[in-house]
């Protein structure tokens, strides 16, 4: 047995998807297995992992119930066994992130970000929290608070909140069971914020916006939780004319390269980090082979990188350059149906 790493895949499950995918990446062969499904649950659109790697958490929707899914890694080959679910009326949320004792939720369409607590067992007990946003943006699509990521800083002392309708990246701290604002960082009116990746050094942050197709470098104050705005930099091509909905923002293990997606150019962009100011260049664009490249991994050796393509239902594997950052796409490509989210074991 070479060097495997095993992925799971969150979809929509509005047409044939029947919830969340299992594959294997062959390290040394370079090439994915067909993905069978690990569980099956209504639209599990994202997951998160926990730190010990013994519970996988999901997006979860049970006909007019949204919220969220509790799942035992049961094995080495990466089954999975349902523990429970927290779910009530509602549409469920769009994004999650996990921390020991704590799972944090952002809702797009409620504009709220809610906090749980998860028990020794790794079950999830009902939420202890609710945060709602208020405002909006310039843009048709900003008429109201669209929280779209939600996750804990690198030091956990902090939930960071990206919010697309209101242009706002805003902090939180955890006290005494609830969230407590600490900051609100506004960034410029229409751009409709997305994602967030921190580099590993902890002290900087690329935040994508989905609206401009944009990349903005921030300086991260560990200490307050504060976040400023150091460069901007276009993540399309100059020359795409059409709509293009910038999608998932990831940084390489070693902090040297950032990668985005972009929907309707249908590419990945490719940065390389200043590594004394963390400011980026553009290296290169790659096609996705695929349409609507949602989200996309890069596996725990930095050697590859998986895209889920959602309109073409496809899993697409990259190999990557770890000097100059590049993608090259190799000859192993499988179905997902809906892909929107790939996560690593």
């Amino acid at each position: 047995m070479g060097t495997q790493y095993i992925g799971y895949v969150g979809t929509y499950t509005r047409q044939s998807s029947k919830g969340i995918y299992r594959f294997i990446l062959d390290a040394d062969t370079g090439k994915l297995t067909m993905p069978e499904v690990a569980a099956e649950v209504g639209s599990p659109t994202y997951l998160a992992i926990s730190e010990d790697r013994k519970f996988l958490y999901s997006v979860a929707q049970q006909e007019k119930l949204g919220g969220v899914a509790a799942f035992q890694i049961v094995n080495a080959a990466g089954e999975l066994k349902l523990l429970n679910m927290e779910v009530e009326e509602g549409v469920p949320p769009c994004h999650l992130d996990v921390y020991v004792d704590h799972l944090v939720t952002g809702n797009y369409h409620e504009g709220k970000v809610v906090l749980y607590d998860i028990n020794h067992k790794g079950k999830i007990e009902p939420f202890i929290d609710v945060v709602e946003h208020q405002g909006g943006g310039p843009h048709e699509r900003q008429e109201k608070p669209h929280v779209h990521y939600t996750a804990l800083t690198p030091n956990k002392d902090y939930v960071v909140v990206v919010d697309l309708g209101t242009d706002e990246l805003v902090t939180y701290k955890i006290e005494n069971f609830e969230l407590v604002k600490v900051h609100t960082l506004h960034v410029k009116p229409g751009s409709g914020p997305r994602h967030l990746t921190f580099h590993p050094n902890g002290k900087w942050a690329y935040l994508l916006t989905e609206l401009s197709s944009e990349v903005m470098v921030l300086d991260y104050d560990q200490a307050s939780g504060s976040f400023s705005e150091k460069q901007t930099i276009l993540a399309k091509p100059e020359d795409f004319a059409g709509q293009n909905d910038a999608s998932a923002i990831h940084i390489s293990p070693d902090g040297r390269f950032l990668y985005t997606g972009n929907r309707g150019d249908n590419s990945l962009a490719v940065f390389q980090v200043d590594e004394t100011n963390g400011i980026v260049e553009l290296v290169e664009f790659t096609s996705t082979g695929g349409e609507w490249p949602r989200d996309f991994c890069l596996d725990p050796s930095g050697n590859y990188l998986v895209v889920a393509n959602q309109h073409t239902g496809n899993l697409v594997l990259f190999s990557r350059n770890q000097e100059t950052g590049k993608l090259t796409q190799l000859d192993s490509e499988v179905k997902v149906p809906e892909g929107v989210c790939v996560k690593f074991l």
